[in-house]
């Protein structure tokens, strides 16, 4: 658990409890349809579903044994934001660990509550062994100057489809997160 204040607001950083997933659910919704507005296609912003989302996160907040972990922000009375991360899902050669997602609240965006979250991701990966990480960015994310800032450098690119559009994620890769779990508080 991290607690903080930045910009004159306290939040709080801890693991996600099956209670979260509501509003996991409701902020991944929310960030997808406010950052990727223009990248995706619309149809697939226009169906996103809360309680779909809502069921994937409980689920994956209470798998046993799961490699996965998720991690909520709070401030302001309630969530605000989440990550998750674990080991890196394609056995990339060199990025060990992965920061699967990170979202937060358009309103709470360039609060330091994103970086809270990523260097408690950076954290719970070197306690888990890993001393590198991968993170997929869809092309065009206005947060690409986000990951750049902590430390990531562009590695790779992969093109995927989605409703028959082509679309691109560009990977940005950590040699050594060490530096930034140590700013977790």
């Amino acid at each position: 658990m991290t607690e903080g204040n930045t910009k004159g607001m306290a939040y709080l950083v801890r693991p996600a409890q099956p209670n979260d997933a509501p509003a996991i659910a409701r902020i991944h919704v929310e960030s997808w349809r406010t950052t990727y507005q223009g990248l995706m296609p619309d149809e697939v912003l226009a169906n996103l579903s809360v309680e779909r989302r809502e069921n994937y996160w409980r689920d994956t907040i209470t798998k046993p044994d799961a490699p996965e972990f998720v991690l909520v922000a709070e401030a302001d009375g309630g969530v605000v934001g989440f990550a998750s991360g674990g080991p890196e899902r394609e056995k990339h050669p060199v990025y060990t660990g992965e920061l699967y997602a990170i979202y937060l609240l358009e309103s709470d965006q360039g609060r330091g509550i994103g970086r809270a979250l990523a260097a408690q991701v950076a954290r719970r990966l070197v306690d888990q062994g890993f001393t590198t990480m991968l993170v997929w960015v869809l092309t065009g994310n206005p947060a690409c100057h986000f990951y750049a800032a902590l430390g990531g450098h562009e590695v790779g690119r992969k093109p995927f489809t989605m409703n028959d559009v082509p679309l691109e994620e560009i990977a940005y890769g950590y040699d050594d997160i060490r530096p930034l779990a140590e700013t977790a508080t």
